[in-house]
């Protein structure tokens, strides 16, 4: 019986590992895509800023990084995971 391996690649820097990143985290370059649940502005930061730098409200932010070759894998956000345009 053969196993699927299932490989998560960074959207930043293109670190490899199987079976994801802690945290869901890379561990090499830290950075992440984040997304707004406000105002759905997207951010590149390796921590979610205080104040949505769109809508300048305290907002939380969700993890939207595309860690799988089926979302289109190194530099792109995962499309499964983005708000619909508000």
């Amino acid at each position: 019986m053969e196993t699927k391996r299932e490989e998560w690649v960074c959207a930043h820097c293109g670190y490899t590992e199987s079976g994801g990143f802690t945290g869901d985290i890379c561990p090499e370059c830290g950075l992440t895509y984040w997304e707004c649940e406000s105002c759905g502005f997207i951010i590149t930061a390796a921590r979610v800023p205080e104040v949505c730098p769109e809508c300048k409200a305290k907002c939380d932010f969700r993890n939207v990084t595309c860690y799988i070759p089926e979302c289109g894998g190194p530099s792109n956000i995962d499309g499964r995971l983005v708000s619909p345009k508000k």
